[in-house]
């Protein structure tokens, strides 16, 4: 509720600037209270952002039923906003396995190599496959693959830093972790224990256990203030090359950036 003539900041100004406010605060309903009480002073308080106009004196019963208005609406508008964060929170999510998808990928790995280059830390990347994909899927069926990647990205989720890493399909038969503030090494270590683990699955398909060879590539770099070279597709580029050049002997392909 605020007044149209005040020291420093008119009633105006103040409804244009909470309009203009870009900052995630939800919706502020405004109802301003002024003798001016022309059409044109009407519209123009309107014009800036007020929800509503009241002339002074204010009729007390006419002020609460007023504000009775605006709690409705400022209650469905929190309605709105939450349905449309779900919303969002649903479209970043892959359908199948439960993880991030490749959107989710998409936008949020830039923001994390700008992050390790602000504060100079490292960054690691894992690319998840597995050994002869194409002749599992040939040989058990798309139910059985299905359940492959169900089950490989649940043990994933569950080996990583809760709230630090994160796990998104990257693609219909492999799978990115990321891994912030790890060097490439280091993230070798975690895919050492992701191996492990893969190797351990067993998915049922024809009344028989069908082992699982967990392949990795990776890479990573330690961020810089100074060097802002390192991109998305460059980070993708040698992790790729990395899991296409492992193997059942060799299932983990190390590369360091700089």
């Amino acid at each position: 509720i605020t007044d149209w003539l005040m020291p420093e900041m008119n009633g105006l100004e103040l409804c244009r600037g909470i309009r203009t406010d870009s900052s995630d605060n939800g919706y502020t309903y405004i109802i301003m209270l002024t003798a001016q009480d022309s059409k044109n002073d009407i519209i123009a308080g309107l014009d800036a952002g007020a929800d509503e106009y009241l002339v002074k004196p204010v009729h007390k019963p006419e002020l609460q039923a007023r504000l009775r208005t605006a709690l409705r609406i400022i209650e469905l508008e929190g309605i709105r906003e939450a349905h449309i964060r779900q919303a969002q929170a649903v479209s970043l999510v892959d359908a199948l396995t439960g993880v991030h998808n490749r959107s989710f990928m998409e936008e949020r790995l830039p923001l994390e190599i700008k992050r390790a280059n602000r504060y100079q830390r490292s960054l690691s990347i894992v690319l998840a496959g597995y050994h002869q994909i194409e002749q599992f899927r040939k040989s058990n069926g798309i139910f059985a693959s299905e359940k492959l990647l169900q089950a490989t990205a649940e043990l994933l989720h569950e080996a990583i830093r809760k709230d630090i890493d994160w796990v998104a399909r990257w693609d219909e038969h492999r799978f990115l972790v990321l891994l912030p503030e790890t060097t490439a090494v280091d993230a070798g270590t975690v895919a050492k224990r992701f191996r492990i683990r893969m190797g351990q699955l067993a998915i049922a398909s024809n009344s028989a256990n069908v082992p699982i060879i967990g392949l990795f590539g990776i890479s990573g770099f330690v961020g810089s203030q100074e060097k802002r070279e390192m991109t998305p597709d460059i980070l993708l580029e040698h992790a790729q090359r990395g899991l296409e050049a492992a193997t059942p002997e060799v299932p983990i392909s190390c590369v360091r950036l700089g």
